[in-house]
């Protein structure tokens, strides 16, 4: 048994006693608080939210063992690590949460077990029970515990009482729930005039032994390595080590011994003024140890030398292999009481298959007597009608006799009627020739007809395909009419929008000439005024000339005061600045005047061939 299925058990009782109503389900918030808890004492860390995310697909009812078996594995089972948590603490905590709900003792305090107790029969009964829920031990191992508890206390076990009380109920014979053992035990029948400390020290020692893989434990004198002295102190016995502490509360440690399979344990003369020793050999050292007497020696060396055994099995715990030799005699005791009734079974079949065979021979006599009875009668039924039979031929042979004489007088009729039927047989054999014949000829001619009509089938079929054809074509040619008719009125629509726009163009173009005709008449005036400003602008040009030319010396002219000579070259100056002052001008309208008949033109121009490409398509069209 595993560890997971040591810590399945636990939770298994845990879980059935949150079922208030013993539905099968548990409400989360329970669930909850019990995963908090089996976080806390297997000191794993705490997950609050993978619940919630594990049924966030689920309504917030409650959740059955087979909804909470997953997340249980996933997320606390697949985690622990076995020596990391105390088995103890968590085995008090799932006995706190079912003992509340089932755990019932005796109110007036006459229980045989305490409290505690209690949990540490719980605890063995977990241990021993079968691996199937619910969990029950089986008859076997209910005797086995008691006896273990009863020799602890050195006290004999009454088997007859405990066979009396599972013969009471037949449900204890597949197997009894740890409520029922207990209540058993507390009822007091098994362990009548036994104080209550003395059962609760024998469910200690059960427990360590069972539980804790407890060997064996007791005082032993010890010899120190550096000091070589001799000191008592505490063993405690396990499989996988041999430790000792100061005194049995086992509150101070003081060693621990490594136990393996390359160890051996010896018995050592006294010496020392020590008697029974022994000593452990181990890969590294020898202890020395001394016992109170040789059965406690005896004991000792017994018990090592198994734990030593177990190392080299590769086993971890004496009462698991003892628990599962136990389980595998009992199958073998099934098996072989299945077998034995199953022989008993065959042999009561082949000895009823032999009284009903010697009854079927019973029979067959029987029948074989009232055979050779039925034969007898039947023989002399049929000398009987032998006889009648004989008599009646005789009788029957004489009238044939007469029979004959008158059929041979009839015969001579008979032939004379049969030579006439054979002439009529001839003439009918020659009219059923003419017959067949005539028949022949008619099979032939309604073959002939029926290949007539045929053929005529034929043709009025191929007539029905062609019609059909027609048909056909005529509606594919009615379909076409109507749609060349549709397409005739969109080329018409085509045709007069067309129509419309070539109009529209034209009279763009009138526009156009129109406005070319303006723009040409424009140029010619600007063409005239350029002509006339070019010949004021030669006109002054000569004026100007003959206006600057020089005076020379010998024209002066006396004036009446000095100043008025110096006139004429002033107003002179004057004119010319005049002069070209109106070149400038008119240079400027010329140039303005010609930038605005260009303009005239270009726009012209434009228009033109923007509707050109609408004169083309509106002068294509109508010829598409």
């Amino acid at each position: 048994m595993d560890l997971r299925a040591e810590l399945l058990k636990s939770i298994w009782y845990a879980f059935t006693a949150l079922d208030v109503e013993k539905s099968g389900k548990v409400s989360k918030s329970q669930l909850k608080v019990l995963s908090h808890n089996l976080y806390t004492v297997l000191h794993i860390p705490h997950d609050p939210v993978a619940l919630e995310e594990h049924f966030r697909d689920d309504d917030d009812g409650p959740v059955s063992s087979q909804g909470y078996m997953p997340y249980l594995n996933k997320y606390i089972l697949d985690k622990v690590e076995e020596g990391a948590f105390v088995k103890e603490d968590f085995d008090e905590l799932c006995w706190t949460l079912t003992a509340k709900k089932n755990y019932k003792p005796d109110r007036n305090g006459n229980s045989v077990v305490s409290h505690k107790d209690a949990f540490k029969l719980w605890c063995l009964f977990n241990f021993l029970s079968e691996d199937k829920y619910p969990l029950v031990m089986v008859p076997d191992e209910v005797e086995y515990l008691l006896k273990k508890v009863c020799t602890a206390m050195n006290v004999e076990l009454n088997c007859c009482e405990l066979d009396d009380y599972l013969s009471q109920d037949p449900q204890h014979q597949s197997g009894m729930t740890v409520w029922q053992f207990l209540d058993l035990v507390n009822s007091g029948k098994l362990l009548r005039g036994i104080e209550r400390e003395a059962v609760s020290m024998a469910v200690e020692e059960v427990y360590q032994e069972v539980i804790e893989d407890m060997l064996k434990q007791g005082y032993l004198w010890k010899k120190g390595q550096l000091r070589r002295n001799w000191s008592e102190r505490w063993f405690t016995l396990k499989p996988s080590a041999l430790s000792y502490y100061m005194s049995e509360e086992r509150k101070e440690k003081k060693g621990s011994i490594a136990l393996d399979k390359h160890c051996c344990v010896e018995v050592l003369p006294d010496r020392d003024g020590k008697r029974c020793m022994f000593c452990v050999k181990t890969s590294s050292r020898t202890y020395e140890m001394s016992a109170s007497d040789t059965k406690q020696r005896q004991e000792w060396t017994l018990a090592i030398q198994t734990a030593i055994r177990l190392q080299a099995e590769g086993k971890k715990s004496l009462h698991k292999d003892l628990k599962q030799k136990r389980r595998e005699q009992r199958e073998q005791r099934e098996r072989r009481k299945a077998a034995k009734e199953e022989e008993m079974q065959r042999l009561k079949q082949l000895q009823e298959e032999k009284e009903r065979k010697l009854q079927e021979l019973e029979l067959l006599k029987e029948a074989q007597r009232q055979a050779e009875l039925l034969l007898q009668e039947e023989e002399q039924r049929r000398r009987l009608q032998h006889e009648e039979m004989q008599r009646t031929l005789e009788i029957q042979l004489k009238e044939a006799e007469q029979a004959r004489a008158s059929m041979q007088a009839e015969m001579v009729l008979k032939e004379a009627e049969a030579e006439q039927q054979r002439k009529r047989i001839v003439e009918l054999e020659a009219m059923q020739e003419r017959l067949q014949e005539a028949l022949h000829q008619e099979v032939k001619a309604r073959q002939d007809e029926e290949s007539v009509r045929y053929a005529q089938a034929r043709l009025l079929a191929e007539e029905e395909e062609k019609l059909k054809e027609l048909m056909k074509l005529k509606e594919e040619q009615e379909e076409y009419i109507i749609q060349t008719q549709r397409e005739k009125q969109v080329l018409k629509q085509e045709m007069e929008n067309k129509s419309k726009y070539l109009e529209e163009a034209q009279k763009q173009l009138e526009e156009v000439r129109e406005n070319r005709q303006r723009v040409d008449q424009d140029v010619m005036a600007a063409q005239r005024k350029l002509r006339q400003a070019s010949t004021n602008v030669k006109h002054w040009n000569v004026q100007m000339n003959r206006l600057m030319h020089p005076i020379g010396p010998g024209e002066k002219r006396m004036t009446a005061c000095g100043g008025f000579p110096s006139i004429p070259p002033v107003v002179l100056t004057r004119r010319e600045s005049s002069l070209k002052l109106r070149q400038r001008l008119e240079d400027k309208n010329y140039d303005l005047e010609r930038e605005d008949s260009k303009k005239n033109v270009n726009n012209g121009e434009t228009r033109r061939l923007s509707l050109s490409p609408d004169m083309d398509t509106t002068a294509t069209e109508p010829s598409n």
